[in-house]
Order: structure tokens, then sequence, then C-alpha cells
């Protein structure tokens, strides 16, 4: 491959190969139209401060924001006592009274994708600023763009646009796709090219790397070359490659993290080195590729035994990161509850909706057969693939919450924060989860020193909440969670996110949900919704 074709395909192969397939791009956002700022001098005043570290609330403390830094934190005072004025910093040009309330660290989503492909006659895509729109509405201030199916050149752009308040967005991390795998965006055939393509991805705006396993001489060459280069790497160790290379494998060449499940069951066979497949196994069949994918952990050590702790303590020797990204195969467990998830008829557009439901060829649209047996086999699979994941948090590994939403009734934003109810479901603390999102995700970014806890110093992506979130993290969602409230003897939506801070810049949670249902109503006619469209098809 010549130097001409890389200058053309690095970072593209992806979106010249969804061209091929008649797919389409996800619009860019082009304006911002929400978020007050930046400020010279944005205060809270009176907050109770949970930093991101583990460490437990305190407060109330006033937090000075300048320039999009936190300048100052000051603890003004001991709870349920008036706080004393002399702590207190110099008034700013924007005050929030945050009394009675919580403040955590913006939420890092670390496997996420700026919308999906989708066949055009399903309709067009909603723009970006659906998508960015959702992720601060639940607290997301930072994105890992896994993969930029938009092109390396387009995220970059907008990741350029975010940075200088230009539209209203998340802070983005490009990792740009490696194309080396055998499929039909295979460019890269030796182990040269792949160091070549990389230099010029780092180039071209690429922080990371995004594989789904490779030739094994192709992969370890580039994995050594992103060391090199100072790219980190995240894998989805697919199907058609973990024969090769499983997940201890590929971290022990260096790979920063392992996405999803795959390729870590494989690291626990004993007595085979390869899983069990019925017969009429076909990869390029969804139903076949995810149905057996909820049968791999059962054919692995358990949870206790000597080569399950040998593994933990493998992978921990090697500083890996686990991304699970339960929320986007929670549907596998309980498909009826995916489907009807009471959010989707304000927030789930048309085009989407489609892109749902059962069909050949769609990816993730794999349910036209899906059965009880299917989804005992996947709960039994979540039950071990929590019990590791758990396990390897207990001995001081890091596993970080990643949404990957756009997938199996799956949006984005909701997505992420069922990921935070499923890391507690695994054995997590609320505070736990709450640095795996935060501080521990920064660090897997390589962006500790900059986000991730709220310290003096650091960029201020900073979440306002009326309420405790370590409480309940369905309170996060952007429809709320259900309570009664017995003064008015009713039931109502109780929601904790108030304001999401993004580098100083202010926004307020109910106006980009408001946004958002705009936009999802006007592609739905006559009223139509998900759930009504869902049950006139069932007739």
């Amino acid at each position: 491959m010549n130097a001409l074709k890389f200058e053309i395909e690095v970072g593209e192969e992806m979106v010249a190969g969804f061209a091929k397939k008649g797919l389409t791009q996800v619009r860019p956002s082009t304006t911002r139209d929400r978020g007050e700022g930046p400020f010279g001098r944005l205060v809270l005043r009176g907050a109770t401060v949970i930093d991101g570290t583990g460490a437990p609330p305190f407060g109330p403390a006033d937090i000075v924001i300048e320039d999009g830094r936190i300048t100052e934190l000051a603890v003004v005072g001991v709870p349920h006592k008036p706080v004393n004025p002399d702590r207190r910093p110099a008034r700013g040009d924007r005050e929030i009274d945050c009394h009675g309330k919580y403040v955590s660290p913006g939420f890092i989503d670390s496997h996420a994708h700026i919308g999906t492909p989708f066949h055009a006659e399903n309709g067009e895509m909603l723009p970006a600023d659906y998508i960015y729109k959702l992720w601060l509405a639940h607290g997301v201030t930072s994105v890992r763009e896994t993969g930029c199916m938009n092109g390396l050149a387009w995220t970059c752009e907008q990741k350029a646009a975010s940075e200088v308040n230009r539209i209203a967005a998340p802070h983005l991390y490009p990792y740009v796709y490696f194309p080396a795998v055998n499929d039909y965006l295979k460019t890269i055939y030796r182990p040269d090219d792949g160091r070549e393509w990389l230099r010029q991805a780092r180039d071209k705006g690429a922080e990371g790397v995004k594989f789904f396993g490779a030739p094994p001489a192709i992969m370890q060459a580039a994995l050594d070359e992103c060391a090199k280069l100072g790219l980190r790497t995240c894998c989805h160790h697919a199907q058609l490659t973990v024969g090769s290379m499983n997940a201890l494998k590929t971290a022990r060449w260096g790979l920063t993290s392992t996405e999803h499940s795959y390729g870590i069951p494989e690291t626990l066979f004993e007595g085979r080195s390869l899983q069990s497949i019925a017969d009429d196994y076909d990869y390029d069949d969804e139903y076949l590729r995810f149905s057996t994918a909820g049968q791999t952990f059962l054919q692995a050590a358990q949870p206790g035994s000597q080569k399950w702790n040998d593994v933990l303590h493998a992978f921990l020797e090697t500083g890996h990161t686990f991304v699970p990204t339960l929320n986007v195969y929670d549907g596998n467990r309980d498909v009826m509850r995916a489907r009807r998830a009471e959010w989707h008829d304000s927030y789930t557009d048309n085009t989407t909706w489609k892109y749902f439901q059962p069909q050949r060829g769609g990816h993730g649209a794999y349910f036209y057969r899906w059965s009880v047996k299917n989804e005992v086999e996947w709960r039994e699979t979540y039950r071990i693939f929590m019990h590791f994941l758990n396990d390897y948090k207990n001995l001081g590994g890091r596993v970080c919450p990643g949404s990957d939403s756009g997938f199996m009734y799956q949006i984005y934003g909701f997505g992420y924060v069922r990921e935070l109810e499923l890391l507690q479901e695994a054995g997590f603390l609320p505070m736990e989860v709450l640095r795996a999102g935060t501080a521990h995700a920064a660090d897997l970014l390589g962006i500790g020193e900059e986000t991730g806890v709220l310290e003096v110093g650091r960029r201020a992506d900073v979440l306002v909440h009326r309420e405790n979130p370590l409480a309940d993290f369905k309170l996060l969602y952007g429809t709320g969670a259900t309570r009664l409230n017995d003064e008015l003897g009713a039931v109502e939506q109780k929601r904790a996110l108030e304001y999401t801070i993004r580098s100083g810049i202010l926004f307020d949670v109910d106006e980009l949900l408001g946004d958002v249902r705009a936009m999802v109503a006007a592609t739905w006619k006559n009223g139509e919704t998900p759930y009504s469209h869902a049950t006139e098809q069932s007739k």
C-alpha cells in the first residue's frame, strides 16, 4: 500500500465501507444554542461535595470556577449550622445556590459513538445535537469515541468545535478504527503497513485506536507502535479473531482496555481452547452470533477456582482495564424491558426506532427469534461476568462504564445511567461506581490530571444534583424515577440532575431535555410514538 493510499484512507475506511453498503453519516453540530458562559467567575454556594476520588461526601462548600477551571474549593461550615461568611469566597458574576444539593465530577463515557450508521431508506438520522444534548442532560461531560464511524476528520472537527464552545457537546476523544479485520473494511495486510497507518492516524488527530482484532503479527506490531506514539488502545475482540488472540494475550501485548466481554471467557477455558459452537453457527447471522455469545462464560472456569484467580491476577499484572458495556446487551436478559423502556416514547426518534427492529442484516437487530432459553443463558452469563468484574475491582483493577448506545434498544445518556445501575448490580458500592465513571475513567483516557475529580486546578466539569445521586442512580435518568409524594398523595417523576457544567459552560438539564423531546416528536407523524408503533405492529 503506497503513501498516497494511506493519505486518502487513514481514518476514513469506516466511512468508505459504510457508503458502499448504502449507510449514511450523522450530520455534524454547527452552532451552540444552549449553555450559559463562559463566565469570568462562576460560584457554586453551599454544596455537599462528592469529589470523585472515593472520599465520602463533605460540605457545605463553595466552588469557584474561573475561565473554565476550578480555582477555589472552600469548606464554609458544618452541616445544620449557619455558614460562616468569613470563609466564603468573593462573589461571582454568576452564582448558583447549592445549599441542600450535591455536586460531583462530570461523567466520562468510556465507550460511545456519535450515532449509528443507518440505511437511508429507514429515514434521516437526527443531527449530532440530538446525541450531544442527551449526553449532557445525563451528566456526561467527556466521551471516548471508540471508532469514529463518521470519520476521523469529522470527529476531530466536532472535538475542536466543542473545545472552543462553538457547539453544545461534551469533550470528545477520538479513537480511530484500525482496518485490519477480515471484513469489507480491511486495508492493512502487513505489520509495517499498520505501523505507518498508525503514525499518520496520530498526525491526523487520533488520540487512540479501536481494534476488532487483526492477524496476530499485525496486532502485536500495532500495539507496540501505539505505545511508541502515545496512542491508547481498546479492542472489541471479535469472534472472528479471538481464536488467535484472547483478551489476556492482547493485554500482555500492551492493549489498554478490553471492550464488552468478548475475549475474556476464552482466557478462562479449561480442557479446551475454543468455545464449543453449534453445527449451524454462522457469525454473519446476528441471532446465532449473539445467542452463542451468551454461552461462552458457561463453558469457562467458574468464580473462585484456581484458573479464575490466576487469570484475574494475570490481567492485574498488565494494568489492564475492562469497559464491559453491560447496558447495551441488557436486552438479551429481558428484551421486553429494553424494548418498552419508558424513555423511548419521548426520546427515541423514528429512524433510530426503525433501526432497532428485528431485521436481517441490521447490526444488533437479532431479536427475531429470541427465546426464554436465550434470556436465561444471558442472565447466567451476566452473573458470571459481573462476578469477574467485581473481583477484578476488589483486587485493585480498573473497570469503567461505557454505554455503546445506538444499538439493541439503548439510547444515548439513558444507556450510560443504566450502566451505572448494572455496575452496582455487579457488586460495586455506589461510591465505587461513581469513581469508576469519573476518576478511574479519566485515568483510562489519560486525562486524570485534567478532569475526573473536583480539585483546584482541574477543568470545571461539574454536575449539580438536587438529590444525592449515590442514593439511587435511577434519579439520574432524564425521565427521572417514579416516586410517591406522600404530602400530595400523588405519584411523580423525581430527577436529581439540575445542571451540567462542562469547562465552566452551564447547561440547564430541563432545557436540554426539552430540545430533545421536540426533535424526536418532529420525527413521528400523527402523534405516533415507539410504543404505539410497536403495538400496531403486533396486531
